[in-house]
């Protein structure tokens, strides 16, 4: 019943930031989506550096929403398995879902970008047969390249940073099981992009 509960806050959330970021959609922006696979590191993650990591754990998701010449806005969600490592009696999956305004100039096929944004960030953890599951609200910042093939296709890479704000009462007004401690940790990715 808790689990049908937050899947509905999450859907919830997901169309109000949709339906946000069309209608504040920038003259001559197209609608895009965008899924993506990379890894976590630094911070709480399983891998200490970016680089040289011996313990990576695949994340995936997909971000959606509209580009400009100069400005977007994405909605974002992702999940990685095995968060901390894999261990025979612990299993831990974070799950993010973000709301992220991008400054993108764009300079014919390629269009660097830098991102900001909000949102939740979900921790499922199993020991033993247990499970706990809790939520933060975070931020996250990062930025990337978007290096278009045609007017409706290309590749994007990006690096972003998550982190958890401390337990504020916002969690608590929406009735959000909220974590004591803080997460911390950095995304690499590499994504296509499909625009509309």
């Amino acid at each position: 019943m808790y689990a049908s509960r937050t899947t509905r806050r999450l859907l919830v959330a997901a169309a109000a930031m949709l339906i946000c970021a069309a209608a504040a959609r920038p003259a001559n922006a197209q609608g895009f989506i965008s899924p993506f696979f990379g890894y976590n590191f630094g911070g709480d993650s399983s891998c200490a550096h970016l680089s040289d990591c011996k313990d990576r754990h695949g994340d995936y998701g997909v971000a959606f929403g509209a580009l400009g010449s100069f400005v977007g806005f994405e909605a974002e969600i992702a999940r990685t398995n095995d968060f901390l490592g894999e261990t025979p009696t612990q299993s831990t999956d974070v799950t993010t879902f973000m709301g992220n305004l991008m400054l993108a100039p764009k300079f014919g096929p390629i269009q660097p970008y830098g991102l900001v944004g909000a949102g939740l960030i979900r921790t499922a953890i199993e020991t033993a047969g247990q499970d706990e599951d809790t939520n933060q609200i975070g931020w996250d910042a990062g930025g990337g390249l978007i290096v278009y093939f045609n007017r409706h296709f290309g590749l994007r890479g990006d690096v972003r940073y998550f982190h958890s704000f401390e337990v504020i009462d916002l969690g608590r007004i929406f009735n959000l099981p909220l974590d004591e401690r803080r997460l911390d940790f950095g995304r690499a990715s590499g994504a296509l992009v499909f625009k509309f």
